[in-house]
């Protein structure tokens, strides 16, 4: 296992500025941007600061383990008509945010860390702008990413009219696929490779069991990686979003989709308050960052793609990554399906923004970080960063 996750993200490493300026000047403006995070640790330890936000570690140390209720509930879940666990889940969702600690559907502290760290950077060294390695290639506001899990064979069933409409809209997607609940459709996934999307691999029974010990993750791990192999994929999601990043590292992926900015409606809820990819040991996380198809419609009862809009518009702000995470199994429906593809004709008509498999993303993310290469160097833009009336403007 890798003892320091998160050591990665730092700010500078975040920002990668054309004259880097000494690590004691990084520190001073670290210091002076943590209240922005309003986390209980106000210090400049940019380590303990990375493992509260990214890492979760606000939430507490048992953070990662499921109460005995909710492991209870897994083990009767199989028993449970479809109906009942959507009733419990929506009794659980009129209680999820009375308490949540992060903003939701927009968490904005992080970002505007990563911002005030500039600015306050910029007002330490008195230069009145600075050159950085631009977020996203050739200098676009934004990344766009959409992703499904198939949880049951009536949703691998839908998946193929999924892709048809997105491909006539313009758009590639990945399919996550639960390698021993249903019969895998093979063909289906060949399919989808040869037509430009792409096939991760959702956990391994959704059985909700995956993280109940140790042990018992790292037994199933093997199999899974064993299918990663097998499907020729490099991506992974847990299902249910749980998680735990120190046993994840187990697992041969290139990256993972299993955490989020915020959620209260998850059974661990949290957040790691990102809108950007971010390095978990040797992977890269790609978090969700709009809110999840189901939870959209069966918890809130929307009937418009109004709050992923709505948050799209703030991680534009921010040169952020919108991620989507939708359902087959759900999209069946034919109001979500409307808003989805609603949703989507929306985004067509943007421009700017860099729409990417999530491994085009990971790789991406690997790419900037390190020293670039001639195909790096063809994509990567310098930016500029401008101290304005006390604010900073990135271009």
């Amino acid at each position: 296992m890798i003892d320091d996750l998160w050591g990665r993200n730092t700010p500078s490493l975040f920002w990668f500025c054309q004259l880097d300026p000494p690590q004691d000047v990084w520190l001073e403006a670290i210091r002076k941007a943590t209240p922005v995070l309003g986390l209980s640790y106000q210090d400049s330890d940019i380590e303990t600061i990375l493992q509260l936000a990214l890492g979760e570690a606000q939430f507490g140390a048992n953070h990662w383990q499921l109460s005995q209720a909710k492991r209870l509930y897994y083990l009767v879940k199989p028993l449970l008509p479809r109906v009942a666990v959507d009733l419990l889940k929506t009794l659980n969702s009129r209680f999820a945010d009375d308490a949540f600690s992060l903003g939701w559907p927009i968490e904005g502290r992080y970002p505007k860390f990563q911002w005030e760290v500039m600015k306050h950077l910029l007002m330490i060294t008195g230069l009145p702008s600075v050159k950085y390695r631009h977020i996203w290639p050739e200098g676009l506001k934004f990344s766009f990413v959409l992703t499904h899990d198939i949880e049951t064979g009536e949703g691998q069933a839908f998946v193929r009219e999924i892709a048809d409409l997105e491909e006539e809209l313009g758009f590639r997607s990945s399919f996550n696929f639960v390698p021993e609940r249903y019969p895998l459709d093979l063909g289906l996934m060949q399919e989808l490779h040869a037509r430009g999307f792409e096939i991760g691999v959702h956990g391994l029974k959704h059985d909700g069991k995956l993280f109940r010990s140790r042990d018992a993750f790292m037994q199933r791990a093997g199999r899974i990686n064993d299918y990663l192999k097998e499907f020729n994929a490099v991506g992974f999601r847990a299902p249910l979003m749980h998680r735990n990043p120190d046993w994840m590292q187990a697992l041969e992926v290139d990256y993972d989709l299993s955490f989020f900015d915020t959620d209260p409606y998850e059974p661990v809820p949290g957040g790691c308050m990102s809108i950007w990819p971010f390095w978990i040991g040797h992977f890269i996380e790609l978090p969700y960052t709009l809110v999840q198809d189901s939870t959209l419609r069966m918890v809130l009862g929307e009937k418009t793609p109004r709050l992923w809009l709505e948050k799209l518009d703030f991680i534009e702000q921010y040169s952020g990554m919108a991620l989507v995470n939708t359902h087959p199994d759900y999209l069946k429906e034919q109001v979500l399906l409307k808003i989805y593809i609603d949703f989507l004709k929306t985004v067509k008509e943007m421009d700017d923004y860099w729409h990417a498999l999530p491994r085009d993303v990971a790789r991406w993310w690997r790419m900037r970080a390190g020293t670039p290469n001639e195909e790096l160097s063809q994509r990567i833009i310098l930016g500029k960063v401008v101290l304005e009336n006390n604010h900073i403007i990135i271009s």
